[in-house]
């Protein structure tokens, strides 16, 4: 076959791949939840880079649909960053410097593409782009390896490493390329390597949104998921069981939970069982997908406790650390997604419940 006849297949079934998947994840918005929500601009995004992804001019669209195509491809990076993010953590949120950082490379990509206007098209501006991306690949391959230990679930264990080298690997490769080669650097075989690696992510990503069963990714229905409002604790465990009895006796008589330090390891190897072992009773059998999930139960439920007990004019950090978590941040961030509100305005609502009485 002509080597252009099978860049365009590959850019034609990446392209529809990613296209339909979108669709998909978009229908099933309310299930799917934010992953859905993010892949919708990503797919567009990613759709633009692939159609203009080829040194062979005569094969790539020109004109209006081609500047269109170029301008949506230079934000692919940031979308692609948000959704990973989001379809492996269900706590993930745009906020905060994810969020920040995200919008300005997005407010550089405009500039550079003209959609500011004219004056920053012609500066090369996507240099600073470069530095940045780095900084961006380096965050998703550490969020997605360091929280691996913890990820209760084999199969999105896996996963985790499979994105980390697909994706990780082909931004790392792209801009290590930008830096030595220059942006217009784009032989056939390099950019036809790129494309095929996209459309390997999609019909992987396809894979596991059709398979109800797997439980990889936070919008695949067969993932366990506790209410996040609840603190199904102690009714769900069995005190005649030994595992149950071993693992009430850790975090209600030890206090486990209290260590912000603990790792899923140590806490394995203080249960006395076997790592599956533990997977098992507390995903399946507790419904947590994550290790950090489960602590920040109990901490929450510490936290609780402080707030309603302790002189109110005590700062939160100090209830944050006594209550078993490493930063500020992440208690309100825990706190909020299991409370449903903010350490501050619970702690108001008691002392007003108080004072009524």
């Amino acid at each position: 076959m002509y080597l252009g006849q099978l860049d365009v297949a590959i850019r034609a079934g990446a392209s529809v791949t990613i296209l339909l998947l979108g669709w998909l994840l978009l229908a099933q918005r309310r299930q799917a939840g934010l992953p859905a929500v993010l892949f919708a601009p990503l797919a567009l995004c990613l759709t633009g880079f692939v159609v203009t992804n080829s040194p062979l001019a005569s094969l790539t669209p020109t004109g209006a649909i081609g500047r269109l195509a170029h301008t949506v491809s230079g934000f692919t990076v940031i979308f692609l960053w948000w959704f990973c993010l989001s379809c492996f953590d269900r706590q993930f949120r745009l906020k905060g410097g994810v969020l920040g950082v995200g919008l300005l490379w997005a407010t550089i990509a405009a500039l550079d593409r003209g959609l500011l206007g004219d004056a920053f098209a012609d500066k090369d501006l996507s240099r600073l782009l470069v530095p940045l991306g780095f900084a961006i690949v380096g965050h998703l391959v550490w969020r997605l390896l360091g929280e691996r230990p913890g990820d209760l679930i084999p199969q999105r264990q896996d996963a985790r490493i499979r994105v980390a080298a697909l994706l990780g690997g082909m931004l790392f490769i792209d801009l290590t390329a930008d830096t030595l080669f220059g942006f217009a650097w784009r032989p056939l075989a390099f950019a036809m390597i790129q494309n095929a690696m996209l459309l390997s992510f999609g019909l992987w990503l396809t894979s596991q949104l059709l398979s109800v069963r797997s439980g990889v990714l936070t919008f695949s229905a067969g993932t366990n998921a506790p209410s996040a409002t609840a603190i199904p604790l102690r009714p769900h465990l069995r005190p005649d069981d030994e595992r149950h009895h071993r693992l009430l006796s850790l975090v209600e008589k030890d206090r486990v939970f209290l260590d912000p330090e603990l790792s899923f390891a140590t806490f394995v190897a203080r249960m006395g069982t076997s790592e599956r072992a533990v997977r098992t009773l507390i995903n399946q059998e507790l419904g947590y997908d994550h290790f950090r999930t489960f602590l920040n139960h109990y901490r929450v439920a510490e936290a609780r406790r402080l707030l309603r007990e302790r002189d109110p004019a005590e700062k939160l950090i100090a209830i944050a650390l006594d209550s078993g978590f490493a930063s500020l941040a992440s208690f309100n961030r825990a706190f909020r997604t299991i409370e449903g509100r903010s350490p501050s305005d619970f702690r108001a609502a008691v002392r007003r419940d108080e004072s009524g009485a």
